[in-house]
C-alpha cells in the first residue's frame, strides 16, 4: 500500500486506522486512564521523606545571650499495613475503568472505520454523478444543435430551440452543484483518511461481514458491541467505589521508623543521633458524615450506571434492527433503479425515434433525457446507500474493527502501554521517552 494514496477502501480503512488523529487521540486518553492502576497500587507501597534544616539559636537571658548555630537532618519511612482494603478496591476500580475505556477506544475504531468507508463512497458515488451530469449536458447541447438545424431549414420552431437551451443551462447548473458536492466529498475524505482521493475501485463490498439474519446481528451485537461491554465495566467500576470509600470508615494501620542527626543541640553536645520506629493505629469514630454521604452518592451512581448498561442495551438493538432495514431496503432499491434506468432507456430511445418521424416533440425528447437521468442518479445514490448501510450494520454488532475485517496495517496493542508502566514505582518518562 502506498503511503501516499490509496486505491481500494481497505486500504483507505487502513490508512485511517493508522492515522486518523481523532482515532490517535482517543488512545493517548487511554495511556492516561492506564495510569490510574499504578496510582492506585502506590497504596502497597512506602512513602519516604527527606527533611534538613539549619539556623542560629540563641539561649539565656539579658546580657548573657549565647548565640550557636543549629543544622539537622532526617530520613522518615512510613509503610501502610491496612487502609480498610482501599487499596484493593481501588485498584480493582482503577482495573475496570481502564477495560471501560479500552471499550470506548473500540468503540471510537468502529465510528472512525464508518466515517472513512462513508466517505470513499461519497467520492465514487458524487465523481459518478459528476460523469453523469456531463453526459447530459453533452447530450443537451447536441439536442440544441439539432434543434437549431431544424429551425434553420423550417422542420423546427423557435420554441423548440428555447427549450433546448434552457434544459442546457439547467444541466451546466447541476453539473456545478455536482462538481462542488464532489470537491466537499474530497475534502471530508482527506480530513478522515489523511490521503487525496485519487483512482478510488468501485469494488467495496461489505456484504460478506453482514450477518445473514437479523437475530443473528442481535446475538452478534449482544457479546461484540463495545458500548455494552463498557456500560457493564463502568457498573463494576461502581461497585469497587462504593467499596473504596466504605474503607474509609475502617482502621488505618501504619509501620513508621526515622533517623536522625542534630548538630550542636545545646551547649554541651556537638552532635546528636536518634533512631525510632512504632505502628500508628487510627480509628475512624465520626468524620462529620461527610463519608456516609459519600456511600450513598456512590450507590446512587451505581443505580445510574446499571440503568445506563439498559439504555446502552436498548439503543444497541435498535441501532441493529435500524441497521438492518436500511440495509434489505438499500438492495431493493437497487433492483428497483436497475429496472428503472433499463425502462427508461429504451424509452428515450423510442422517443427520439418518433421524434425522427414526426410523431414526438423536443420537449418529449428533453423530459425523457431528464427522467433517465433522475432514474440513473437514483441507482449510483442507491449503490452507495447499500454500501454505507452494510458498514453500518457491522459497526451496529460491534464487527467494524481492524481485526475482524482483516485489514493490513500494525494493529494498536492497548496493554502494551498498560503493562509497562502498571508495576512502575518511579520514572517520569512515559513509556515511548517522553
Amino acid at each position: 500500500m502506498s503511503p501516499a494514496r490509496a486505491e481500494t477502501i481497505r486500504e483507505a480503512l487502513a490508512l485511517a486506522y493508522s492515522n486518523n488523529p481523532t482515532l490517535n487521540a482517543a488512545r493517548a486518553q487511554l495511556r492516561g486512564v492506564d495510569e490510574n492502576v499504578p496510582q492506585a497500587l502506590s497504596g502497597w507501597r512506602p512513602t519516604v521523606t527527606a527533611s534538613a534544616a539549619a539556623g542560629r539559636l540563641a539561649t539565656g537571658a539579658d546580657s548573657a545571650i549565647d548565640y550557636r548555630n543549629n543544622a539537622s537532618i532526617s530520613l522518615t519511612i512510613s509503610q501502610t499495613l491496612f487502609r480498610g482494603f482501599r487499596t484493593i478496591n481501588s485498584t480493582r476500580q482503577a482495573e475496570a475503568v481502564v477495560r471501560a475505556q479500552r471499550e470506548s477506544l473500540m468503540s471510537t475504531e468502529q465510528d472512525t472505520l464508518l466515517d472513512a468507508a462513508t466517505s470513499y463512497v461519497d467520492v465514487i458515488r458524487d465523481t459518478a454523478l459528476v460523469s453523469l451530469q456531463r453526459s447530459d449536458l453533452a447530450f443537451l447541447q447536441e439536442q440544441v444543435r439539432a434543434a437549431r438545424d431544424r429551425f434553420d431549414v423550417g422542420e423546427g420552431t423557435r420554441t423548440d430551440v428555447s427549450q433546448a437551451e434552457a434544459r442546457a443551462s439547467e444541466a451546466r447548473a447541476s453539473l456545478n452543484t455536482a462538481m462542488a458536492n464532489l470537491n466537499t466529498s474530497r475534502a471530508i475524505y482527506r480530513q478522515v483518511i489523511g490521503v487525496e482521493a485519487r483512482s478510488l475501485s468501485a469494488d467495496t463490498s461489505i456484504s460478506r461481514f453482514v450477518p445473514k439474519s437479523i437475530e443473528h446481528a442481535m446475538q452478534l451485537s449482544e457479546t461484540h458491541q463495545p458500548l455494552i461491554r463498557q456500560a457493564q465495566h463502568l457498573v463494576d467500576a461502581a461497585i469497587f467505589n462504593i467499596k473504596t470509600i466504605e474503607g474509609e470508615l475502617l482502621p488505618t494501620v501504619t509501620l513508621d521508623g526515622s533517623v536522625s542527626r542534630s548538630w550542636n543541640p545545646s551547649g554541651l553536645t556537638d552532635y546528636s543521633d536518634n533512631a525510632q520506629i512504632f505502628g500508628n493505629v487510627s480509628i475512624p469514630l465520626y468524620q462529620g458524615g461527610g463519608v456516609s454521604s459519600r456511600v450513598r452518592q456512590a450507590k446512587e451512581e451505581l443505580g445510574q450506571t446499571r440503568l445506563q448498561l439498559d439504555v446502552a442495551r436498548d439503543q444497541i438493538r435498535a441501532n441493529v434492527i435500524s441497521a438492518w432495514g436500511n440495509y434489505q431496503a438499500a438492495e431493493a432499491s437497487i433492483v428497483a433503479a436497475q429496472a428503472a434506468v433499463q425502462a427508461q432507456q429504451l424509452a428515450l430511445e423510442g422517443v427520439i425515434e418518433e421524434q425522427r418521424v414526426g410523431q414526438r416533440t423536443t420537449l418529449d425528447v428533453l423530459d425523457a433525457q431528464r427522467e433517465l437521468v433522475t432514474q440513473q442518479s437514483n441507482l449510483v445514490t442507491a449503490q452507495r446507500n447499500r454500501i454505507v448501510s452494510g458498514y453500518q450494520l457491522v459497526a451496529a454488532v460491534g464487527r467494524l474493527d481492524a481485526e475482524s475485517l482483516g485489514l493490513g496495517v500494525a494493529r494498536y496493542n492497548p496493554t502494551q502501554h498498560y503493562q509497562a508502566v502498571r508495576d512502575q514505582w518511579f520514572g517520569l518518562r512515559t513509556p515511548d521517552g517522553r
